[in-house]
């Protein structure tokens, strides 16, 4: 084969072309080919000399014109997009809000997303309105609301973001606040009044501590009182008797049959041993 290069004809050999012309012949089929898949979490949009069709394309094999026609991809499952924003409470604290929005793009609405929004849809619309968002949701709390009742706060703020973005074919699942900073100045003063509630609690645990101590002993007391007064109404002349006939039976019980050397009373002591030797000597 004969081409002709720079005005002089040159001899080529079409065994050293094909090579070329199979990598060419695959490129076109990889790039221009009709034949495209569509996975099952995505849908497409097929454009016509840029032209956006009116339908989504399914998950599936589908054909194209090369050249003629493309096609766009979008991912349908549920995704997250992390936000953040600059807000004043109701308060008028400044406050800086992280947000993540779990959401997914409704698959019969790919086609209007990419013609008014395009694949940058995130920075395009979810960006903004939720600056918008959290200007609107922080306005309705103070600054305290907002740390105390951050899940009121969440849910407000996933209402308003759901409204907002269904139009555009965006349905919002949940949101979650990941972080909330105020002024350093504020935080100091919340920090400094968490600490003085800690102490103001423990103090009326403490002091309840003590009045109910107080009160057990008062009621131990009463106890012992009554258990005394209850034991000297109970002690009868009679009982007095009983103890010492009682007494005296144990005392002769114990008795060992001897005589104690020494008796005294009234009288000075006497050493019975001594005389009971004398009686017998005499």
């Amino acid at each position: 084969m004969r081409i002709t290069i720079g005005g002089e004809i040159v001899d080529v050999k079409l065994y050293k072309l094909w090579p070329i012309l199979a990598i060419l012949a695959i490129a076109i089929v990889v790039f221009f080919g009709p034949v495209y898949t569509i996975d099952a979490t995505e849908r497409g949009v097929l454009l016509t000399w840029g032209k956006v069709s009116d339908k989504a394309i399914d998950p599936g094999i589908h054909f194209r014109i090369p050249i003629m026609q493309n096609v766009e991809r979008f991912n349908v499952k549920t995704q997250k997009y992390e936000a953040e924003g600059t807000a004043a409470s109701k308060d008028l604290q400044t406050v800086n809000t992280k947000v993540a929005v779990i959401y997914h793009l409704r698959p019969d609405s790919v086609p209007k997303i990419y013609a008014e929004l395009g694949q940058n849809y995130g920075e395009s619309i979810i960006q903004p309105t939720v600056q918008e968002v959290l200007k609107a949701s922080a306005s309705k709390f103070s600054a305290e609301q907002l740390i105390t009742n951050r899940s009121t706060v969440a849910s407000t703020i996933q209402d308003l973001l759901s409204q907002r973005l269904y139009p555009y074919g965006i349905v919002v699942e949940s949101t979650a606040i990941t972080d909330f900073k105020f002024s350093e100045s504020f935080t100091q003063a919340i920090e400094a009044k968490v600490t003085a509630s800690q102490q103001m609690l423990k103090a009326e645990t403490d002091l309840k501590r003590i009045q109910v101590e107080a009160q057990q002993k008062v009621t131990q007391a009463k106890a012992e009182a009554d258990a005394l007064n209850l034991q000297k109404q109970a002690i009868t002349p009679e009982l007095i008797e009983l103890r010492k006939v009682e007494m005296q039976t144990r005392a002769v019980e114990k008795w060992d049959g001897k005589l104690p050397t020494y008796t005294g009373g009234a009288m000075p002591f006497l050493d019975v041993t001594a005389i009971t030797a004398a009686g017998k000597t005499a």
